[in-house]
């Protein structure tokens, strides 16, 4: 019985590390996207203000 519900927890453990890593990696692309976009809105201020 014991030996089940550890292999459940390993299993679920394991997916929570997996999700969480996918999380923080996209968080960062999102990240970076964010800051290049709002650079290329800085560069081309003068053009966008009319």
């Amino acid at each position: 019985m014991n030996e089940k519900t550890y292999k459940t927890m390993k299993s679920t453990g394991a997916g929570s590390i997996a999700i969480g890593i996918v999380v923080l990696i996209g968080g960062v692309v999102c990240g970076v996207l964010a800051i290049i976009n709002g650079a290329r809105l800085l560069r081309k201020k003068s053009e966008i203000i009319f």
